[in-house]
């Protein structure tokens, strides 16, 4: 896969079915972004990143720093998808599971960028 354009913007999503953990929710079956729908046909792959970083990577034991690493903790990390959409897109979205603010505190979606496959 090659990257053709970084885009990083706020997006929605739909589920199927209601995620049964709000920090874990999982690939969503449709994302909208700039008022256009795409549902995902496909996931091409998956990868999280649960490491703390800056003052947040001090300040717990290194027993629950491995664990939080692996498994994630409230607020900390991103899940990664790649995913083709039923008009044959590839994108890679993430959730951040970072709070918005004090108000929307379940993190959010992003278009992270768009890919194309290579000859």
């Amino acid at each position: 896969m090659k990257p053709i354009r970084f885009i990083n913007e706020t997006i929605e999503v739909v589920f199927a079915k209601t995620p049964l953990l709000e920090k874990k929710p999982g690939l969503p079956s449709a994302f909208i972004w700039r008022s256009e729908r795409y549902d995902i046909r496909e996931l091409l792959n998956e990868w999280h990143d649960y490491q703390r970083r800056g003052r947040m990577a001090r300040n717990m034991s290194t027993e629950h720093s491995s664990r939080s690493e692996r498994h994630g903790s409230w607020g900390v990390g991103q899940d990664y998808y790649r995913v083709r959409t039923d008009n044959g897109r590839i994108f890679d979205i993430y959730y951040d599971r970072a709070p918005l603010d004090a108000d929307r505190r379940k993190g959010g979606w992003f278009l992270f960028r768009e890919l194309e496959e290579e000859p």
